[in-house]
């Protein structure tokens, strides 16, 4: 009787399992049993496993194998224990060692012919193994870069298990050259998912990306100051206004004038975007606040997560650190935006199906796009809006009130003037200008909230500003009496104190003063505070 194990992991939503993979040889006829909880997918790894090893140069074993994966109760999906399974198979056949296999964790889909191929969650995988305290990982060749973005794990990238036996057994490793046909790699063909939006702007930065300056957008000071103000704080936007003001060119460059991520944070968006298949190939790490700008036909469960089986990504963690964009926001369903409200206070979206329950992260900037009215004219002199006033309290109150007293900055997009159009006017800041000044006022954030749990003002709760990080002394009076007026909520006190610290880091200012305060409620509240409503040359 033969026997041998190594290991490989199970992903649960964005978070892995390790998983010992055990085989076992015994007299007897000549079966392939593999148990477990394996669905369909990896049920159906008994006959590409046996096809590769036989392809690889190697014996199958004509006896009873049984291959188990352990803990049995955890669901296991997917095609990333093929490479796993191979080799326990082969070190419970004596072909490798099996004192080898035991301290590997082993990640990756065997094709018929013994290549093997990438698969998705290359680095939560790597994540898991190395918090369960494996140091020694082998992953396909194509993922060898996002599984090194793990620090004190040794990775080994292999293209073949042929290559796999021979490292495993001290023997030469054979060359296995690339396809050089002139057509892209059908190894990549693992890393993304079709009908998943690559490409085209549903992971990382918008399309044309290098295009896009700030500088191109007309007149807009106020909406311009707003776009600042919420890319420094993390807080989320309103636009409204007629058609064609610029309210999709102002949310396209949002992810533009936010800083680069962090380490931490590239780790995390890396991770989410890789289990949904969204991570591009030849770019292992997702350096760049991500931007997704989903339909609004979109679906509940698009947004937030789910699909048959084990939940999935949806567009609130795909946009995790960075920028969810939703136009036309009054078009979505009043279930999908409503579904919302959860993941913008928390920061996180938890998901419960039959099959388990799975916790995404989802700390996202929302940026909405409105139009007055259905035809977009109410309200704009010579606009002509033939809307019935009853169609437009309907179209305006799909924005539920709960939704919007979670939405920080409401501004009014303008028409442009004729003097702007043409040039008359002073062009505004370029994206690099009020991109430093963001730096600038995220390092100063920072700073002061260098020894909590919170990165951004935005997830400051409101309790602690009260209390450690108050307003200077009378210029929260103006809050209060639009508290006591019922025009605020407590929440929308709160969120005017943290738009108010954003303005001051902005601004350099040591804590909020009377104009920081007035001009964070001129930005909530869409009245006029008598400030001025810019920061910088033109803001």
């Amino acid at each position: 009787m033969g026997f041998a194990r190594t290991c490989s992991v199970a992903l649960v939503g964005v978070e892995g399992v390790v998983v010992e993979v055990q085989a076992d040889l015994e007299p007897g006829v000549a079966a392939f049993t593999l148990v477990g909880l394996p669905d369909k997918s990896l049920s159906e790894s008994r006959d590409r496993v046996r096809a590769a090893v036989v392809n690889s140069g190697g014996e199958w074993p004509q006896k009873k194998l049984t291959v188990g994966l352990s803990p049995a109760s955890v669901p296991k999906s997917g095609s990333g224990f093929d490479l796993a399974i191979a080799s326990a198979v082969l070190g419970a056949a004596e072909r490798i060692d099996p004192r080898v296999l035991s301290e590997i964790v082993m990640i990756g889909e065997l094709g018929l012919d013994g290549r093997v191929r990438p698969v998705r969650g290359v680095l939560p995988a790597v994540l898991a193994a190395a918090d369960a305290g494996y140091e020694q990982v082998v992953v396909p060749e194509c993922s060898a870069g996002e599984a090194a973005l793990v620090p004190g794990v040794s990775v080994l990238g292999v293209r073949s298990l042929r290559q796999l036996i021979a490292v495993l057994t001290d023997e030469p490793v054979p060359d296995e050259p690339p396809d050089e046909t002139g057509r892209p790699d059908p190894m990549l063909a693992g890393l993304s998912i079709p009908g998943q939006g690559l490409g085209v702007g549903l992971a990382g930065m918008p399309h044309d990306a290098h295009i896009l300056d700030l500088a191109d957008v007309v007149g807009q000071r106020a909406a311009r100051t707003a776009i600042e103000v919420a890319a420094a704080g993390a807080h989320h936007v309103l636009l409204q206004g007629p058609p064609g003001a610029g309210k999709t060119m102002l949310a396209e460059r949002l992810p533009l004038v936010m800083p680069p991520l962090t380490r931490e944070e590239a780790l995390e968006v890396t991770a989410i975007h890789s289990v949904a298949g969204m991570l591009p190939p030849g770019k292992p790490m997702v350096d760049a606040a991500p931007y997704c700008a989903p339909h609004h036909s979109a679906t509940m469960q698009s947004l937030v997560g789910g699909g048959q089986g084990m939940p999935r990504p949806g567009a609130v963690s795909l946009s995790h650190r960075g920028v969810l964009f939703l136009d036309e926001a009054p078009e979505f369903s009043g279930q999908a935006l409503d579904a919302l409200r959860q993941p913008l206070e928390s920061g996180h979206v938890v998901i419960a199906r039959s099959a388990g329950v799975v916790r995404l992260p989802a700390r996202f900037l929302m940026a909405l796009a409105a139009n007055p009215c259905p035809c977009g004219n109410h309200a704009l002199v010579g606009g002509g809006c033939e809307c019935p006033p009853a169609a437009v309290r309907r179209y305006q109150a799909r924005l539920s009130g709960p939704l919007l007293d979670r939405v920080d900055l409401r501004v009014d997009v303008e028409p442009v003037t004729r003097a702007e159009l043409t040039g008359s006017g002073a062009q505004g800041e370029t994206t690099a200008v009020v991109r430093e000044r963001v730096r600038a006022a995220r390092e100063r954030t920072a700073a002061r909230l260098a020894e909590t749990p919170w990165r951004t003002n935005s997830e400051v709760p409101g309790h602690a500003l009260r209390t450690r990080w108050p307003a200077a002394p009378g210029a929260m009076d103006e809050v209060e009496n639009d508290l006591e007026r019922g025009f605020l909520t407590a929440r929308g006190v709160d969120r005017v104190l943290r738009v108010a610290w954003t303005v001051a880091d902005l601004c350099g200012h040591d804590r909020p003063r009377a104009q920081d305060v007035a001009l964070a409620l001129q930005l909530r509240t869409g009245i006029s505070r008598g400030v001025a409503v810019a920061i910088g040359r033109s803001g």
